[in-house]
């Protein structure tokens, strides 16, 4: 849609430079907005906006896309935070594309930054997140077994006309082979810089984590799908708030409680990366209860 602008960092080595692209580029989006009266929101929907007054970009890809998909597409007034993490192999992007979707809800809680759409309350944290599973191509990324598998699924998809490149699947987590990454696409836009870079920084310690254990020939539990499903679901209607599934008995644990014991897992990771501070501070997000969606709802009810 011609409302949005998207931001793309260069290839950055860690979380600060992740900081110091984003922040000059941002700058410079921010000052042509300004110099066209207009003012940039970071935000999974927009709160009171109508997705029916909306025009495309005028692309033949959008164009056509618009064609081809119709109603689902045109409602798709939302925005989200995209992390590329660079992988070694397309087996081992498998298997932490599998890995992660055990940390899918911790994702959508520390993120979910859309309890509105079209001036209504939607009694979701993340009405982002349902408005995009409307596509055909979007949502939870199936278990595969390995990288053949997938290069299989994306044949027979584009074989059979569903879609015409990879990049038509919209997965929460997916691999993507043109860049050599894990890409992971579950989080809202948030509101700032900082909160981006920090959601970066937990990214890379789950991924490297997950590296490491490929790396070490283990793996942890993969969840069933229904148990994924219902998880996201959960961190879906009510955020930090959620009870999460955490083994095929049923057993639940607080999402809260399961964000402040990966991080606290995650610290030598993060010690490595140089990004302890980053993943401390989603620690104090928790704590206190500061997720971009309770903000939001509380401005609302102030004003």
């Amino acid at each position: 849609l011609e409302c949005m602008v998207e931001v793309n960092t260069s290839v950055c080595d860690n979380v600060a430079k992740v900081r110091e692209d984003l922040t000059l580029k941002i700058q410079e989006v921010k000052q042509k907005a300004e110099e066209n009266g207009n003012t940039l929101v970071s935000i999974g929907t927009h709160p009171f906006a109508n997705w029916k007054d909306q025009t495309i970009t005028p692309s033949q890809r959008y164009i056509s896309f618009l064609e081809r998909m119709q109603w689902p597409v045109r409602r798709l007034i939302i925005s989200g935070l995209h992390v590329h993490i660079g992988v070694e192999s397309g087996e081992k992007a498998i298997a932490i594309t599998n890995g992660l979707t055990r940390y899918i809800p911790m994702l959508i809680g520390l993120s979910a930054n859309s309890p509105y759409f079209m001036a209504e309350d939607t009694g979701l944290v993340s009405a982002r997140t349902k408005i995009f599973e409307g596509l055909p191509t979007a949502g939870l990324p199936p278990l595969l077994k390995n990288y053949s598998e997938f290069q299989k699924f994306m044949r027979t998809l584009q074989r059979a006309h569903t879609i015409h490149s990879i990049r038509e699947v919209w997965w929460d987590i997916r691999p993507h082979p043109g860049f050599g990454t894990v890409e992971i696409r579950v989080c809202d836009a948030v509101p700032t810089i900082n909160e981006m870079v920090n959601l970066a920084a937990l990214i890379q310690c789950l991924v490297v984590g997950l590296s490491n254990h490929y790396d070490d020939g283990t793996q942890l539990e993969i969840l069933d799908p229904w148990v994924i499903h219902e998880n996201k679901w959960r961190a879906t209607r009510f955020g930090l708030d959620a009870d999460i599934i955490i083994d095929a008995s049923g057993t639940l644990q607080s999402l809260k409680e399961a964000i402040i014991d990966i991080i606290e897992k995650l610290l030598p990771i993060a010690n490595d990366l140089e990004c302890e501070d980053e993943l401390s501070c989603l620690g104090d997000i928790v704590e206190n209860n500061e997720a971009p969606y309770n903000r939001q709802i509380m401005e609302y009810q102030k004003n």
